[in-house]
């Protein structure tokens, strides 16, 4: 199950495309693609992998609606996004990600960026169905984030979890935190210490920068779905008024 596809001078280009995986592809003001499955979610031992290359191009890009990861005994569901920019703007939207109780996930995202690119990217975990509470079994996940030059790629940012569901319902409980919803936002622009000083303005605190200071990091947390989302996109606004762009509806509403 895959879908590969590229854009150059903003022109779409849809290399490959395997069943379950689907997409939307809109271009009324921006491009902008929904990713879809037609089953109900990752079941165990599917492999799910998206690959999209941009050039001299802008994308809006999001899912449906929430990945839902469904109960294993042995074998992970595994997601796998690999991203190549070049001179181009991406903002990426996913949806939350809800485990069930004694599930499996593998995540691996990596993003290829030179120089004259920007991205804006969330990831968002769930505490799963309504009534679980970080009841999955194990999650893994890795985003990586190389810099491009003409000459090779260097690695600006990674981060590795290897969490047990019950071991992040400990942390949450000793910490007696109603807050059991998390954003993990990574954003590059060209002002980057601008748009940093605009989102301290506007009370986010948690906002920090990789070792070269290429990207801006943040991790947001919430106690509702929909107050964590709200926050979420007040960061993209001001994300894309720093980039130039007005604010994007992304049909959901």
């Amino acid at each position: 199950m895959s879908i590969n596809f590229n854009f150059e001078e903003d022109r779409f280009s849809l290399n490959k495309q395997l069943l379950p995986s689907r997409h939307y592809y809109f271009n009324d003001s921006e491009n902008y693609i929904k990713l879809l499955n037609i089953g109900e979610g990752i079941f165990p031992k599917d492999r799910i992998k998206t690959s999209f290359s941009l050039k001299d191009s802008n994308l809006v890009i999001t899912t449906e609606s929430a990945t839902k990861i469904y109960k294993s005994k042995k074998e992970y569901g595994i997601n796998c996004i690999n991203i190549d920019l070049n001179n181009s703007n991406l903002e990426f939207i996913n949806d939350e990600l809800i485990l069930y109780k004694e599930s499996k996930y593998i995540q691996t995202f990596r993003l290829n960026f030179d120089e004259s690119s920007t991205f804006f990217y969330v990831d968002i975990l769930s505490s799963g169905r309504s009534y679980e509470n970080f009841d999955f079994t194990s999650m893994l996940m890795k985003n990586s984030f190389y810099i491009k030059s003409d000459e090779n790629k260097k690695l600006e940012y990674i981060e590795k979890f290897d969490v047990k569901g019950s071991e992040l319902k400990d942390y949450i409980q000793r910490k007696s935190s109603q807050k059991r919803l998390f954003a993990k936002i990574y954003i590059r622009t060209h002002t980057n210490d601008n748009l940093l000083d605009k989102l301290y303005l506007e009370g986010f605190e948690s906002f920090t920068y990789s070792k070269s200071k290429k990207i801006i990091i943040a991790s947001i947390s919430f106690e509702n779905m929909s107050k964590l989302k709200n926050e979420v996109n007040r960061v993209w606004e001001i994300y894309r008024k720093e980039i130039g762009k007005s604010t994007f509806n992304l049909g959901k509403q």
